[in-house]
């Protein structure tokens, strides 16, 4: 029986945390936190989402996601448009400056998930994304 430590459970949200803080020091320089970055790539996947769809994806309370999206506006990253069939909501897109961030985005994360991933083959790469994703499926459907 393994260890408290060494428990999947354990394991994977000691790797959840240890990647969050990588990912926070590999965007230091950027003047990005972490929380503008997760929602800046959420717009890029998903350019003309609602703010109400994209605080659930992120599961954040949409006066926390107001105030990331206020401080991306204010950085000239995205922008907010009257959502033509509902008057009280917003659509979410990128501007043009963003391409920049969404890179450093990406360089942080593909730096980071190198190094994560560092003495994993191919094989293990493959299933242990595979494992994720099931996992991922059998949580969502709660």
């Amino acid at each position: 029986m393994p260890t408290h430590e060494e428990s999947l459970g354990f394991l994977l949200a000691d790797v959840s945390r240890l990647m969050r803080r990588g990912f926070e020091q590999n965007i230091s320089g950027s003047t990005l936190t972490l929380g503008q970055a997760r929602a800046l790539a959420h717009v890029a996947r998903n350019e003309g989402c609602r703010q109400v769809e994209l605080a659930e994806q992120l599961e954040v309370k949409p006066i926390t996601l107001a105030r990331l999206l206020d401080q991306l506006e204010q950085a000239g990253l995205v922008e907010r448009r009257a959502d033509p069939d509902d008057r009280r909501a917003y659509r979410l897109y990128l501007r043009h400056e963003a391409e920049q961030a969404l890179g450093d985005i990406r360089t942080a994360g593909t730096a980071l998930l190198s190094q994560a991933m560092q003495g994993i083959d191919e094989t293990e790469a493959a299933a242990l994304a595979s494992a994720l994703r099931k996992m991922r499926v059998n949580l969502s459907s709660r």
